[in-house]
């Protein structure tokens, strides 16, 4: 039986106004009271803070959809950015996906 997964959302956002790690540690306490066994997120390739924050509190790479924001670019929303502020192109998203304790 596949473990339920615990999906948030949140919207992109330039400037971080709170620590992140207080966050997660609420949403995985949550998601164990529920009794689900993963969290995964959505982020891109670009967004190398995000990757070393999250997998520094134990998320793991769990897919990488090649082309996925070239497509959503192309498809739904022309105005995402090409490139990022540190000059790498954005074009992958990136699931890193962290199991909980009991599952």
């Amino acid at each position: 039986m596949k473990a339920p997964t615990f999906r948030w959302w949140s919207p992109s956002s330039p400037a971080i106004t709170a620590p992140g790690w207080p966050v997660i540690a609420a949403v995985e306490e949550v998601a164990s009271g529920l009794g689900l066994g993963r969290l995964s997120l959505i982020t891109t390739n670009d967004n190398v803070d995000a990757l070393r924050f999250y997998q520094r509190r134990g998320f793991r790479f769990a897919a990488i959809r090649a082309g996925a924001v070239d497509d959503s670019r192309a498809d739904l929303k022309p105005e995402i950015p090409t490139m990022d502020n540190y000059g790498i192109p954005i074009h992958d998203e990136i699931i890193p996906e962290k199991h909980l304790l009991g599952s």
